[in-house]
């Protein structure tokens, strides 16, 4: 719990779009059943790039955005102009949607702010722009390519879509960018800057400069290509670069008693957050790890808890040969003998890396598994790592009844960040 005299923060609300599709029930069904959604990339011509697999969100549009009362989201007076989203503010707005609906909640919710993550932001729209201006001389390029692409834009596509007047901030720190949000959304509850928060992350990275990108860095899996279904498989010794994924994963935030009053489903809380820099390197994370323990520290202190309390931990897990022996050996020093009781998994496993929204997804994982009772599996697991040496639940999830959860997140730039969530 807490520590005495601050706010517990709930989460109240979920939605969720992911490589399985739109819902958070689709994607909870899929993930605790240990489905893979990585296939090969059919979005473009990926037949001359050493990685030809990922895990997109495919299939989604514009229809796909959840009706509200009292929406005039299609009024001719509306200026978002949905039409113009970039991928990754579709994604974000449908799970916004969803998880403001889920809560309970109206268009216009006095009071209500938007602080979400992301690393790529609408860089879709920026790369078919860009590839106009140098090929067609920029004939084609829209008056819209800078405010439909830019980072920040996100939150503010969601706070026009749900009328939400409060702070609309988009924190992009890499893949840190939603746990960092999250934590940040909490505190501005606790403050009272807010009383409700939409917290969460989105990311549509899947386009043909980010895949070349990656694979010039050799992060990507390329052993795969031909099992596609097989090449996400954190702690596994042929496990050989992460898979570039999509989504996004959204969260209402609220404090307990404003949730419980108004009668509010509570699927779990945010206890404490903690997040530290190696300053180290730009790509590859300190070996020695020493700042990764420090910020599982200071979630769990800011949690009020003890180490022995988690009971399960949401690896970063990417699949890269050193981030998961390297986040291994952090959580066995971190959690000391208890570390032999603990049980955990990789979502990316599942649905891949989906760069500064992973943070989210663990997290919206974490709490769908304490609020149900099953943890799900990390899949692909057939040589264990002896680097990796936790019960990370190879293959198939397990029943579990757990009162606490830390949800790791590892970032480029050397950024670490943590947050502890209860059941509710």
């Amino acid at each position: 719990m807490p520590p005495a005299g601050s706010a517990r923060i709930v989460i109240s609300g979920i939605g969720a779009v992911s490589p399985f599709g739109v819902g958070r029930e689709r994607f909870w069904d899929h993930v605790s059943r240990g489905c893979s959604g990585t296939r090969a990339i059919t979005e473009f011509d990926a037949s001359e790039f050493s990685c030809q697999v990922a895990a997109p969100v495919s299939g989604v549009t514009i229809d796909d955005v959840p009706a509200m009362a009292g929406d005039d989201m299609w009024d001719e007076d509306y200026r978002a102009d949905p039409k113009r989203y970039s991928r990754t503010a579709l994604i974000a707005v449908i799970a916004a949607r969803e998880a403001w609906t889920d809560a309970g909640l109206r268009i216009g919710e006095p009071n209500a702010g938007v602080v979400i993550g992301s690393g790529g932001g609408g860089i879709d729209v920026g790369e078919r722009n860009y590839h106009d201006f140098f090929l067609e001389r920029g004939k084609k390029v829209t008056p819209y390519a800078i405010p439909v692409s830019i980072v920040g834009m996100l939150s503010s596509e969601i706070s026009i879509s749900l009328r939400l007047r409060g702070v609309s901030h988009v924190l992009s720190c890499g893949c840190t960018s939603s746990t960092d949000a999250i934590g940040y959304a909490a505190g501005l509850l606790r403050s009272g800057e807010a009383d409700v928060v939409l917290s969460g992350g989105a990311d549509a990275c899947v386009t043909p400069g980010m895949i070349f990108g990656f694979s010039r860095m050799k992060a990507l899996s390329i052993a795969y290509n031909d099992r596609p279904a097989e090449a996400s498989r954190p702690f596994d010794r042929g496990r050989d670069g992460f898979v570039l994924g999509e989504g996004a994963w959204m969260l209402v935030l609220e404090r307990e008693d404003r949730a419980r009053a108004r009668g509010a489903t509570i699927y779990a809380s945010i206890d404490g957050y903690g997040s530290t820099c190696d300053a180290y390197h730009r790509v590859q994370m300190a070996p020695a790890g020493e700042e990764i323990v420090r910020a599982m520290t200071l979630a769990i202190e800011r949690a009020g808890r003890a180490p022995e309390e988690i009971g399960y931990v949401n690896f970063h897990g990417t699949s890269t040969l050193l981030n998961d022996a390297v986040e291994s050996r952090c959580v066995r020093q971190m959690f000391g003998a208890h570390a032999g009781r603990l049980a955990g998994s990789s979502v990316k496993s599942m649905i891949g890396h989906p760069q500064g929204a992973s943070g989210a997804a663990g997290v919206v994982t974490a709490a769908l598994a304490l609020q149900r009772g099953f943890l799900p599996p990390t899949i692909n697991l057939r040589d264990a790592d002896p680097a990796c040496d936790l019960d990370v639940i190879p293959n198939q999830g397990r029943a579990a009844s757990v009162d606490a959860a830390l949800c790791n997140c590892l970032g480029f730039g050397s950024k670490n960040s943590a947050i502890v969530i209860g059941r509710a």
